[in-house]
């Protein structure tokens, strides 16, 4: 993470990095992670998915408080009404609105799944 993080500010080229973007870089430390714990179930290693997944734990300690699936599908129905979204067809511009006001609160894969089954069954 430390690494990531000097990383950051080496390619920004500022002396430290905000808030938020600590967060994006924790957020994409996460993800790398939850995609070696999908490669190494489907290898069948599960000693190193539940290493991944420690990891994982440790990391979360440094995001924000994460929101519930109920709370995402509050946001999803509002953003839904006041765009007047009413087919996929409307899925990036939806995905735009949402995007910003769950960073780094949720993972996309959720709220893009989420945004999917309500649209699919208005």
């Amino acid at each position: 993470l430390q690494a990531s993080i000097k990383n950051k500010i080496i390619d920004t080229g500022e002396k430290e990095l905000s808030d938020e973007q600590v967060i994006t870089v924790v957020n994409s430390e996460i993800k790398k992670r939850r995609d070696s714990v999908a490669e190494f179930e489907k290898v069948g290693r599960g000693d190193a998915a539940s290493a991944e997944k420690d990891e994982i734990a440790i990391l979360m300690e440094y995001m924000p408080e994460q929101l519930s699936e109920e709370q995402i599908i509050k946001i999803i129905e509002e953003a839904i009404d006041e765009l007047n979204i009413e087919s996929i067809k409307d899925l990036g511009k939806l995905m735009k609105n949402l995007m910003p006001k769950v960073k780094g609160k949720t993972d996309g894969n959720l709220v893009n799944r989420l945004v999917r089954e309500k649209l699919d069954n208005p």
